[in-house]
């Protein structure tokens, strides 16, 4: 409901996620508790979702849904995420505004006058509305990091290759790049980026793309400049 509210103020949704009801029924049956029990978590649009498209905003990837799930998607929702929208972003995504022509232009929720900044522009638009409470975007060069200042949040570029790329596979990579481009957290405090963070270094993702290193997340590297 929120998040629908939030869309029709400032046009960062693209796409709800069917089945997510369904998920979360599942998830009351089982009996380990993922670390992202119960959270819904809003997707950038070019990270791939079984059933959906990957539109990069543009019109020649409409017809193309998706088969399955990626990686991270499959590794959120096996720590008891819930995956429920997908959000706007900038055609081609290699731009720091979010609007392309077939979503349109997405606002910025502190002020409509404003851009949200991107490419990650409709997660940062969606949160900072409190629209959803963690996203995930991805970033080459500022496109978590832009929209994380324009909207007032924290956002996280993790190290290139510490997560599996938006993708079906491992071999599905839409850049190559001098600079890796990397997906990572949104949200409105670091203490989330942090959880999602160990939540998706499990060895879920390791198994899944194998290309990813197995290294775990560091709790006391973390911690180790935090004031006591």
């Amino acid at each position: 409901g929120e998040a629908l509210e939030v869309n029709r103020e400032v046009n960062c949704v693209t796409d709800f996620i069917h089945g997510c009801e369904d998920q979360l029924q599942k998830l009351k049956q089982q009996k380990e508790k993922g670390l992202l029990y119960g959270i819904p978590i809003s997707i950038k649009d070019h990270i791939n979702c079984k059933g959906h498209v990957s539109s990069g905003g543009m019109v020649k990837f409409l017809g193309q849904v998706k088969e399955e799930d990626s990686v991270i998607v499959q590794v959120l929702k096996h720590q008891g995420g819930i995956p429920f929208v997908k959000t706007n972003i900038p055609q081609t995504m290699i731009n720091y505004d979010c609007s392309n022509l077939i979503f349109g232009q997405t606002l910025n929720p502190l002020n409509p006058q404003k851009s949200p900044g991107g490419s990650s522009g409709g997660e940062g638009a969606l949160i900072a509305g409190g629209g959803s409470i963690l996203g995930m975007g991805s970033d080459i060069a500022g496109s978590i990091r832009l929209p994380s200042s324009f909207c007032g949040l924290c956002g996280l570029k993790p190290t290139g290759n510490r997560i599996s790329p938006p993708g079906s596979s491992a071999g599905d990579r839409p850049f190559v790049l001098a600079v890796a481009g990397v997906l990572g957290p949104m949200a409105r405090d670091v203490d989330s980026l942090a959880l999602c963070m160990k939540a998706l270094l499990c060895q879920e993702m390791f198994q899944l793309d194998p290309s990813v290193p197995p290294i775990p997340f560091n709790e006391q590297v973390r911690l180790r400049d935090a004031p006591m």
